[in-house]
């Protein structure tokens, strides 16, 4: 009973073995940067390149169809530009930086909506907004690996800034630590593994395997290596859930996976001994004991 529940959906179907590689292979490397834009309080800054860079992903895909390569180039430079144009409009206008990222997200949005459903149609479009766990290929495989193995080294060399960067500014600029640099490097990483993400999971859901574990992390651990390993297996577990479930229910996997990761998010709301729903109610009983 247990093997065909969760091994022989694996063990028949190379389509579900191979998302299940390009998952557990995102679940490595984007939670942890998820766990950072977490601490400095950027939860939402994934979601936003996760939109902006639509109009690059629909400009590769008008060229040259659903080439990888062509995508992955043009949804770069669009997220590159959102980032760098937002931190450029910041500075220029005084402004907050997430103001202009969300205008910026918002325009970049409606464009590469606009320019996919004009050249292809609402079948092309579904596709790019929502992915394709199933239909992940060599190439894009290939992307995912490559960019969580940089991604892993580029973290383990920045690790020490990013965390002072995140409890201690003050510290890190006295220190020399370049926090401008540090923050491009980190934008740049988060920017590559939406870009990732979006191969299997689309433009819509790419964030999820990022940020919900990250969330649901927090409850689960005080430091934030500690925070990294949780999500790391939060993201492990709603991968391989998620797609189990997708496909003993029949339903979308892509959007299946989130719904794991969330599911995972609320256990740890509720249960997760660091602030949790039910450790604060103890903790309330035994200080009025």
């Amino acid at each position: 009973m247990l093997y065909e529940l969760l091994i022989a959906p694996f063990a028949e179907f190379g389509f579900l073995r191979r998302a299940l590689v390009g998952c557990l292979v995102m679940s490595v490397a984007a939670p942890p940067l998820g766990v950072f834009l977490m601490l400095r309080r950027m939860s939402l800054t994934a979601d936003v390149l996760a939109h902006g860079i639509l109009p690059g992903v629909a400009a590769g895909f008008i060229l040259a169809g659903l080439s990888v390569t062509a995508m992955s180039v043009g949804g770069l430079v669009a997220g590159l530009a959102v980032t760098l144009g937002a931190g450029a409009l910041s500075r220029a206008t005084g402004g907050r930086e997430d103001s202009a990222l969300a205008a910026l997200y918002l325009v970049a949005l409606a464009l590469g909506v606009t320019m996919i459903s004009a050249s292809a149609g609402s079948v092309e479009l579904t596709h790019l907004l929502f992915g394709s766990v199933l239909g992940v290929d060599d190439p894009a495989l290939l992307m995912m690996a490559g960019v969580a193995t940089f991604t892993l080294g580029a973290l383990a060399f920045a690790w020490r800034p990013l965390v002072l960067e995140c409890f201690d500014p003050s510290f890190a600029a006295a220190e020399g630590a370049r926090g401008g640099a540090w923050h491009l490097l980190f934008m740049g990483l988060v920017v590559l593994n939406v870009l990732a993400a979006f191969q299997a999971l689309g433009t819509m859901m790419a964030v999820g395997l990022m940020m919900l574990p990250a969330v649901a992390a927090r409850h689960w651990a005080r430091a934030v290596g500690g925070m990294v390993y949780a999500a790391v297996g939060i993201a492990v577990l709603a991968s391989a859930s998620g797609i189990l479930l997708s496909y003993h229910l029949d339903v979308p996997t892509g959007p299946a996976v989130v719904l794991a990761a969330g599911a995972a998010w609320i256990v740890s709301v509720l249960a997760g001994p660091v602030d949790g729903v039910l450790a604060r109610v103890m903790r309330r009983r035994h200080l009025a004991g």
